[in-house]
């Protein structure tokens, strides 16, 4: 490729961003989100009033039961709620940008079938594990599946390709999916199973925040580290190749990053789908392509989306709870078939 046609890509990419946009969106988006923490805080079913929230965040006061109750119950659930969004929206946010397929989130490449079939093998075989034992292995599933995913898209001549990473995961996902649900049947554990594909953040500790905090954390700056290759990886690996980038080591560490998210928030919360489809679309319509912009974004717009999900399901029917994969269903299932037409129009 001649220098002038990587000029004219690097001029497009710059042109078609928006960094005011991006800038405004980021500190609003972390205003408003400080806010929808607060506002998960006090609500549920008995209401605190976000005073109280203030005073139990800087003078915990040990005998107080609303105090005890924000800091016991609310806050992991609200923190959980932010973290897991961030971590699917940058998940889908890299695998968009990696595959250049506008319909790609994490699941693409197996993760929730692996960590699916690896939470039915324990409900089936290990039934005495803890919940923390069960996180544990759900990663350790959703990481062999993509394991096997990487593998086999990368075996062809030619090595890994976006077409080859879908295929490759679509056929993987779809195994895994059918033992499953095999396993399932047999040993009657779907009742098990479905509290999980529900998913949700109720009853997070803080043990299990801890645990996923500096894997979601890392994955963050991971992604925002190599947010510029993503970007150039967008365009296609021809125009990548010519700018001189190692093509095999972005995608290698793109997919690393996505096991760290969303493996960690799969294990965590369950299989909550839509958020790392509809909110990088979302990031992409305001800040541009950059890639640079759109990660951080999306990692603020997916916890906010997540916690106000959480808040609705909460509210929509109290006492009762819905699962929190209903409600961003809800809103994802919509903007999916709008995708898919908008696709198909073009």
């Amino acid at each position: 490729m001649s220098s002038k046609s990587q000029s004219n890509e690097q001029q497009a990419v710059q042109l078609r961003a928006r960094p005011l946009a991006a800038t405004v969106i980021f500190f609003g988006g972390i205003a408003v989100l400080l806010f929808s923490l607060a506002l998960s805080i006090s609500v549920g079913a008995a209401d605190i009033k976000l005073s109280t929230v203030w005073e139990s965040v800087f003078r915990f006061d040990g005998e107080n039961v609303q105090h005890l109750i924000i800091n016991e119950l609310r806050m992991p659930r609200a923190l959980a709620g932010a973290l897991v969004g961030a971590a699917f929206a940058v998940a889908g946010a890299v695998m968009q940008g990696m595959t250049r397929n506008p319909l790609a989130d994490s699941s693409l490449v197996g993760l929730n079938a692996g960590a699916g079939l690896m939470l039915a093998i324990c409900f089936a075989f290990l039934p005495g594990l803890s919940y923390l034992e069960l996180m544990f292995m759900c990663f350790a599933g959703a990481a062999v599946a993509l394991g096997i995913v990487y593998g086999i898209g990368s075996l062809a001549k030619g090595g890994l390709t976006p077409v080859r990473l879908t295929l490759a995961g679509a056929a993987v996902g779809a195994l895994l999916l059918a033992i499953t649900e095999g396993i399932a049947i047999y040993y009657r554990i779907g009742q098990d199973m479905a509290f999980w594909y529900a998913g949700g953040v109720a009853g997070t500790k803080w043990v299990q925040i801890k645990i996923i905090a500096p894997w979601i954390i890392g994955g963050l700056l991971g992604a925002i580290a190599i947010s510029r290759q993503i970007t150039v990886l967008s365009m296609g690996d021809e125009v990548a190749q010519g700018l001189g980038q190692r093509t095999s080591w972005v995608k290698a560490a793109s997919i690393l990053i996505v096991l760290l998210l969303a493996g960690a928030a799969v294990s965590a919360v369950g299989a909550v789908g839509f958020v790392g489809l509809v909110i990088p679309h979302i990031a992409r319509i305001l800040v541009g392509v950059d890639y640079r912009f759109i990660i951080p974004c999306s990692a603020i717009l997916g916890g906010l989306l997540m916690v106000a999900a959480d808040i609705g399901a909460r509210m929509i029917n109290p006492p009762e709870e819905l699962p929190v994969g209903a409600i961003i269903a809800l809103i994802g299932v919509p903007y999916f078939l709008y995708l898919v037409t908008k696709m198909r129009r073009e």
